[in-house]
């Protein structure tokens, strides 16, 4: 198996070591941390794909609120985490479901992409007319990248999770939803 391995943050809780060495690098029980991860990484990937799939399955019947995260075709992820978007149909904005599965203690992220170009770096570009282009018939028009930037956000696949815990996310998912359907 090869694996590419992106060490981020200042490893701030362990920041005497990582003064003197990256992270990944740092030695626990007399190996690298980043050497027992990766005897660790097919139990992960496993528990990825199997929590991904529980909230798959148990979202699976809310496909008017929500556009579902499939896999494509011929593929087999390891999944970062599993996506929501919530259709404009739906009666609630992203931002009411985040904040009431935040306050239940269930952590989610938002998409950290979404429509680039509407970026503030892209301003000056915008205004010149110059430096960019969008391959579109209607300039400036990305309905589906605008749709999952602005209702769009993830729920953890971490490995660690127990049936329990997904179970939890999706209960959670559907009493707010039915909460604003009434």
């Amino acid at each position: 198996m090869k694996a590419v391995i992106l060490a981020g943050g200042f490893g701030t809780r362990i920041s005497e070591e990582t003064h003197l060495r990256p992270k990944p690098m740092i030695e626990i029980g007399g190996k690298p941390i980043g050497c027992a991860q990766l005897e660790k990484l097919p139990e992960f990937i496993t528990a990825r794909k199997k929590n991904w799939q529980l909230l798959r399955d148990g979202l699976a019947d809310m496909t008017d609120v929500f556009i579902l995260p499939e896999k494509s075709w011929n593929s087999d992820p390891s999944w970062f985490g599993f996506m929501l978007t919530i259709k404009d149909s739906a009666g609630f904005s992203r931002d009411t479901i985040v904040k009431y599965l935040e306050a239940k203690g269930i952590q989610t992220r938002t998409l950290f992409a979404g429509n680039i170009i509407k970026h503030p770096c892209f301003d000056e570009m915008r205004n010149n007319k110059q430096g960019y282009k969008i391959v579109s018939k209607i300039p400036d028009d990305l309905p589906m990248t605008d749709l999952i930037m602005e209702n769009s956000f993830w729920i953890g696949v971490y490995p660690g999770m127990s049936k329990d815990k997904i179970d939890y996310m999706i209960n959670s998912i559907k009493e707010i939803v039915q909460e604003k359907k009434n």
